[in-house]
């Protein structure tokens, strides 16, 4: 059925582009009975030739795409310092490596959960990248405990990642609803400081970490869970482990250093 409808609402939204153009700068020029003769002609042009709709379909999401894009890399760049930079955020990988790829992630997020194991193989495979993990807890309140958790463990952590790693596998690896519980118990089985965990969750620095996170998720009109955020561009969904690493070469062939 919307197959049928997008059509017709680009055909509605072409002859009331046609009737407003008339209605203004031509509305000198034709009478009410020229202008309905003129709309009647491009009606009936449109529904002998329906395949034009799809045309016009095509057209508008390749241009909405590429302004979206646009957006995206303004974006990008005026939020570069706290997105691949920020003090407030795990670094996996190499810490220096020459491409940057942010993920915004929920702990509730099955697609997150599916999408693990790229970003674990990306890793693995590539000695050059650089993985920027940020909590973007959209999935509710135990979402939300999750990454106060989570970033209090960021808090306790002195291994550069390694045991922010361990226990983010191991939450996404639990079973139903994770939420402050499941996550302190996690902290427990990792060997950090359960009850230290606990207190820094009301924190100014958890607090300020995810803000952080909220809004340069506004800023670059992110709404979902995992969105991925490289240079000049942003990926969204669990699109799998080519299509990212795909834009991994991307981003490397354009500072002209892919082989």
């Amino acid at each position: 059925m919307k197959f049928f409808l997008r059509p017709l609402a680009v055909a509605l939204m072409v002859l009331g582009i046609t009737a407003a153009s008339f209605d203004s700068a031509n509305a000198q020029s034709f009478s009410p009975e020229q202008r309905g003769e003129i709309e009647k002609v491009i009606r009936d042009y449109l529904l002998r030739n329906p395949e034009l709709l799809q045309e016009v379909i095509q057209e508008m999401e390749r241009r909405q795409a590429q302004a979206e894009a646009e957006k995206h890399r303004e974006a990008i760049k005026e939020h570069a310092q706290a997105l691949f930079n920020s003090n407030r955020q795990i670094v996996l990988g190499n810490p220096q490596g020459d491409v940057t790829m942010v993920e915004f992630f929920d702990y509730n997020c099955g697609f997150c959960r599916k999408a693990l194991e790229d970003k674990l193989a990306l890793i693995k495979a590539d000695p050059k990248l650089r993985l920027v993990l940020k909590e973007f807890p959209v999935l509710g309140e135990g979402s939300t405990q999750a990454a106060q958790v989570a970033v209090s463990v960021r808090m306790q952590d002195k291994t550069g990642g390694k045991k922010y790693l361990e226990f983010h596998q191991k939450l996404f690896a639990s079973r139903g609803q994770i939420d402050k519980a499941r996550a302190l118990a996690v902290v427990r089985e990792i060997g950090f400081d359960a009850a230290r965990a606990e207190r820094d969750m009301g924190s100014d620095e958890v607090r300020l970490t995810l803000e952080e996170g909220f809004k340069l998720a506004e800023a670059l009109g992110i709404n979902g869970t995992p969105t991925y955020v490289l240079n000049g561009q942003v990926v969204v969904g669990a699109v799998g482990i080519e299509k990212l690493r795909e834009a991994i070469n991307t981003v490397r062939c354009g500072k002209a250093t892919c082989g």
